[in-house]
């Protein structure tokens, strides 16, 4: 910045501290003058020393001269230069120069660390957008692939690549085709290795009543294939493939279906609608269920697993995985909406591999099932309302509304009900026994009563029944049969 200009009248001699306002006296001739030491020019001696006068600013105007009189006091020689102290334009110029330079850092301070704040910023609100940007794209492509823009995203575990999965086990899912009744039929299977002997588990209705079996493996080699054992009960069937060399086969492993959990991660390999080798994932959404098909006469096929991923013609026979590459079931139908009508979306059912492995040594041993516990009862799911409209003392359980006459339930005493009614729209029977307990164990509707009959039981063992009969609960004991073959 510019400096102000000197006067013209000023002095070009050093500029001394402000005298008094007096002109300069000198001493009488008769006192010689000393010349004083340096420190003396700053503390004159206290006889001629003039009051002390207030100390000004550099940046203060001087004083006024006072018109008062001044006592006389010995003049320093000018030709003694002054002690080496700045003057008061010297230390404003520096101060002022100090002051610039200190805005100077300052500023170029501030822009590095607002371009360093500013670059933080930037790099995280990009990180943060891709990432977003990232999860709507899986999220976009679980939906399109559940067929249900509505349907809930499901979550992959963290050590499960779904590529490195699909690779481990696309060799052992295999195409089945039959001819049924002049009908193409075509189904999806897997090779499991039985003590040594590789067989291909698919579901009875793929190759039910069929001829021309043949089996297509991954790298596109077909050959014809023999069914071993069916169980039209649990819609199971095994097949050997005729001629295929050793190579050919890749198995699974199967193992207990008791280990899954509501929630845990699953995956469904098959060919839906033909396309080999498909992969869609979920998780489970229900486990114990029950599902009745036409080929299973009627009876509920019990111990389903129900799973998030959808189901299509063509994924049946097909494994169903667990996060290890593992075989938890057997992929056997999707559901159809009687109420609404149309197929259920992103919903399937599959066969447990506990059921699997309780029967396939027996399926190629002896072609057939037959161990199921029998009851030889009809019944109904107990709700609030048919409890509300029937006054009944429950509202879980389930209504007897039908015993076969000369079964187990008929030579154990229960009774079925006497009188038809309508609730809900459904047809019920009511007025004979509610069940609501088996060894103790509560049983709230028909999902199960049939899995706990498959899992704990036997033909030929004695169960203890609790009913509801007449306002009161009744334990009744009641010996399995074995329920009839197959029509």
């Amino acid at each position: 910045m510019d400096q102000p200009q000197q006067p013209e009248q000023e002095p070009t001699q050093p500029i001394q501290q402000p005298e008094s306002s007096q002109p300069t006296q000198h001493p009488e001739p008769t006192q010689p003058t000393e010349e004083p030491e340096p420190s003396q020019q700053q503390e004159p001696t206290p006889q001629t020393q003039p009051p002390a006068q207030p100390e000004t600013s550099p940046l203060s105007p001087q004083p006024e001269p006072s018109s008062s009189p001044q006592p006389p006091q010995p003049s320093p020689q000018r030709e003694q230069p002054t002690p080496s102290t700045p003057s008061r334009r010297t230390q404003r110029n520096r101060f002022l120069a100090a002051a610039i330079i200190g805005i100077i850092a300052f500023s170029l301070f501030a822009g590095v660390f607002g371009y360093w704040v500013g670059t933080m910023n930037s790099n995280s609100s990009s990180k943060l957008s891709s990432l977003q940007k990232q999860v709507s794209q899986l999220q976009n492509q679980i939906a399109s692939l559940s067929g249900n823009s509505g349907a809930t995203t499901e979550v992959v575990p963290e050590n499960v690549s779904l590529s490195s999965l699909y690779g481990e086990v696309k060799d052992s899912v295999v195409v089945i085709t039959d001819t049924q009744s002049s009908s193409f039929v075509e189904g999806s299977g897997f090779i499991d290795d039985l003590a040594g002997r590789m067989v291909v588990v698919t579901n009875n209705h793929v190759i039910a009543s069929g001829t021309g079996i043949s089996v297509t493996f991954s790298n596109g080699d077909g050959y014809s294939a023999t069914v071993l054992g069916s169980d039209p009960y649990s819609d199971l069937a095994v097949l050997s493939v005729n001629d295929a060399p050793a190579s050919e086969f890749q198995p699974l492993q199967i193992i207990n279906s008791t280990t899954l959990s509501v929630g845990d991660f699953v995956a469904a390999v098959g060919s839906p609608f033909g396309l080999a080798g498909s992969m869609t994932t979920g998780i489970v959404s229900a486990l114990g269920r029950t599902i009745t098909e036409t080929s299973s006469g009627n009876y509920p096929i019990a111990d389903i697993i129900q799973f998030s991923a959808p189901i299509n013609p063509g994924n049946s026979g097909g494994p169903l995985l667990n996060s290890a590459g593992q075989v938890v079931g057997i992929n056997t139908a999707g559901i159809e909406n009687s109420q609404n009508g149309g197929t259920a979306q992103g919903l399937g059912f599959a066969i447990s591999s506990d059921t699997i492995l309780r029967e396939i040594s027996s399926l190629v041993s002896t072609g057939s099932y037959t161990q199921y516990p029998y009851m030889g009862i009809s019944v109904a799911d107990n709700s609030y309302d048919i409890a509300s409209q029937e006054k009944l003392p429950v509202t879980y359980g389930l209504l007897v509304e039908q015993v076969v006459s000369g079964g187990p339930a008929d030579k154990a005493g229960l009774k079925a009900g006497t009188n038809q009614v309508t609730i809900d729209g459904n047809q019920i029977v009511v007025g004979g026994d509610i069940i609501t307990a088996i060894n103790g164990v509560r049983i709230i509707n028909e999902d199960e009563l049939s899995t706990y009959l498959a899992e704990n039981t036997a033909p030929g063992q004695t169960i203890t029944v609790t009913v509801y009969r007449n306002g009161s609960s009744t334990d009744i004991s009641l010996t399995l049969g074995t329920r009839p073959a197959p029509s």
